[in-house]
């Protein structure tokens, strides 16, 4: 048996801010916006929603899709940077509201590139057989350390959460290949500070567009294909621009790439999954396409993996 994911959910809070509405509290404007980061609205969760909220519903529907029930989860691992708390972990308040009774929980953090690392991390307890079933989930409420004076980075971010069960798969399909990375000494370029999110845009711009479709085409080769066998692009959803680079890279159409960065912004750690989420639903992922999911985040980490999709 092979390793793969045989369920996925998503949840996004029901209240929506559009550009129009960060006009009238910023020195910016919807065409700004729109040309630079793709972004036109992103959810933003209630007062009383925090992170643990938004990943429960994201973990049910994926433990739905699954067909198991949330007692024959063995792990639980949250991916975030956004907690509700220091401690206890999100993934422990998940792991009694769900009625995981069986589950090992823990917390990751490695921003934005976070379910990259959740979802390697699960691989590793299934190939060894030490664990059956793996709930990731990537969940944040950005909104609550976002600078809401700062124009430059308050336009960006978003909340949400995507959830995926990890376990064996046909050895027809499942995790191909993968990459994870770091470079500490880019740290601060993106980091939090005084409860809110720093950014030297410029830079991190600099380092996606390299290591994005860098790690990409690695993945793609380890796994023995070629850029052209790739039937569809998850990158992290951070701004169209960085994605269109990845995009160019692997020299794939428009349509084989997930986008829902003008919709829901930056969800850092929930981006990839929310994305793979909707995009299984909707159809645009099929069974035996070769995917390519990536991401990069504060850190500075990154991550890839190049999986045949299908159980």
């Amino acid at each position: 048996m092979a390793t793969g994911i045989i369920g996925v959910g998503h949840y996004v809070p029901d209240k929506i801010v559009t550009n129009l509405d960060l006009e009238k509290i910023v020195d910016t404007n919807d065409e700004w916006i729109r040309t630079r980061t793709g972004i036109e609205e992103r959810r933003i969760a209630e007062d009383h929603q925090d992170t643990s909220e938004l990943a429960f519903h994201a973990a049910v529907h994926a433990i739905e899709d699954a067909n198991i029930s949330a007692t024959e989860i063995d792990l639980i691992l949250v991916a975030t940077v956004t907690p509700d708390k220091p401690f206890p972990s999100v993934a422990c308040q998940l792991q009694e509201r769900l009625g995981a009774t069986r589950a090992a929980a823990m917390d990751i953090s490695a921003a934005c590139a976070g379910f990259m690392y959740g979802i390697i991390t699960a691989k590793q307890f299934i190939d060894t057989g030490v664990y059956q079933n793996v709930l990731v989930i990537g969940a944040e409420k950005l909104s609550k350390i976002t600078d809401w004076e700062d124009r430059n980075t308050c336009v960006l971010f978003g909340d949400g959460a995507g959830a995926a069960v990890v376990s064996n798969v046909n050895d027809d399909y499942g995790i191909l290949s993968f990459e994870l990375g770091a470079d500490g000494t880019g740290g601060n370029v993106l980091y939090q500070e005084d409860e809110r999110i720093r950014m030297n845009g410029r830079e991190v711009f600099k380092f996606a567009v390299r290591q994005m479709p860098e790690s990409s085409v690695s993945v793609v080769e380890k796994a023995g294909f070629q850029k052209e066998d790739v039937d569809y692009l998850i990158p992290h959803q951070a701004n169209i621009r960085i994605m269109e680079a990845a995009r160019t890279r692997l020299g794939i159409p428009v349509e084989k790439m997930a986008s829902s960065v003008k919709r829901y912004g930056n969800t850092s750690a929930a981006s990839i999954p929310l994305a793979l989420s909707e995009d299984v639903q909707n159809g645009k992922i099929k069974k035996g396409d070769l995917v390519v999911l990536v991401g990069f985040g504060g850190g500075l980490t990154w991550g890839a993996i190049a999986m045949r999709w299908g159980k």
